[in-house]
């Protein structure tokens, strides 16, 4: 849906995330394809339909490991926290806690956070990397990688060729 500017966190924006209330932007990426699959299913019963993958190239500061348990501890946060239904927290109405961190890391001016998945499917070793300050130039600076210039250019790519 958002293919045509895969660097805006509109999507985030527009429906929320474990690490985004809706009217917050963030970028959410997985650190390989396989996660990303995972997250972009959520494990629904249906057959995949097609998406369009994006690769970038990422040069953040401030960013913090939620992976790391002594940064957890330091945080005063428990991988229960992180691993929280967050959807159905939101839907009846309560803030989930992690809405809360983000919110409190974004005041720390953290970047963004690396943290394991938990789209079904996932384990331990699935990761993904949350933006929440990037822009295409340093201290936070991320870049897709499209250098034979395949990404749709509107959001009716159907007839970018067209015109």
């Amino acid at each position: 849906m958002w293919a045509f500017d895969p660097l805006s966190g509109e999507g985030a924006k527009r429906y929320g995330g474990r690490f985004n209330r809706p009217e917050t932007s963030a970028l959410y990426t997985s650190l390989d394809l396989t996660t990303a699959w995972m997250e972009a299913q959520q494990g629904f019963p249906f057959k995949a339909q097609p998406m369009t993958l994006v690769a970038y190239e990422v040069d953040c500061t401030n960013m913090v490991d939620l992976n790391d348990p002594k940064t957890l501890s330091f945080l005063d946060f428990t991988p229960t926290e992180l691993a929280c239904a967050w959807e159905d927290l939101a839907s009846l109405k309560h803030e989930p806690p992690t809405w809360v961190l983000a919110n409190r890391l974004q005041s720390l001016g953290i970047s963004g956070i690396k943290c394991r998945s938990f789209a079904p499917g996932c384990t331990e070793q699935n990761h993904n990397l949350v933006l929440w300050q990037c822009s295409n130039t340093p201290p936070n600076s991320i870049r897709i990688i499209d250098d034979f210039k395949r990404l749709p250019k509107s959001k009716d790519p159907w007839n970018d060729d067209l015109k």
